[in-house]
């Protein structure tokens, strides 16, 4: 690898690193339709633990809300971590980043838990901004 190719794939990794730190600032803040706006318009969110993938930014935003309303319902505070970044750029300019993410929940007053650990394996594009094209969660406890 080149330096120059190096350094490209350092800056990238930053950016990737910067857009997930804002990402799940907002998802754990409740702000669904800024959270929804990093994904593209037909994005694809899956996970293990729903019976079919989430399609398009609009139904990404309405689970989000819907997902905000119970927790401050419950008087939860749920919080993502996500690390273990392994950046790989695409021939085609989009990037793949397969990842780690701790869920961790604490209710008000109480301790804080680890609800549950995945995987996550986005694929971004880069239209002016990263936007997630498509998300795969793998909740760890779920068996395929």
């Amino acid at each position: 690898m080149t330096e120059t190719e190096t350094n490209d794939t350092v800056g990238l990794g930053a950016r990737v690193r910067q857009f997930y730190a804002v990402q799940m600032r907002l998802l754990d803040s409740g702000e669904a339709e800024a959270w929804a706006d990093t994904f593209t318009e037909d994005a694809v969110f899956e996970a293990n633990a729903h019976k079919q993938p989430t399609r398009g930014r609009r139904a990404i935003a309405a689970a989000a809300r819907a997902a905000a309303a119970e927790l401050r319902a419950a008087g939860t505070t749920r919080r993502h971590w996500l690390g273990m970044c392994d950046v790989a750029p695409e021939e085609d300019g989009t990037v793949r980043v397969y990842s780690y993410a701790l869920i961790i929940e604490t209710p008000a007053g109480g301790p804080s838990v680890v609800r549950m650990s995945t995987t996550c394996e986005d694929l971004l594009v880069d239209d002016g901004g990263l936007r997630v094209r498509h998300r795969i969660v793998a909740r760890d406890d779920i068996v395929p």
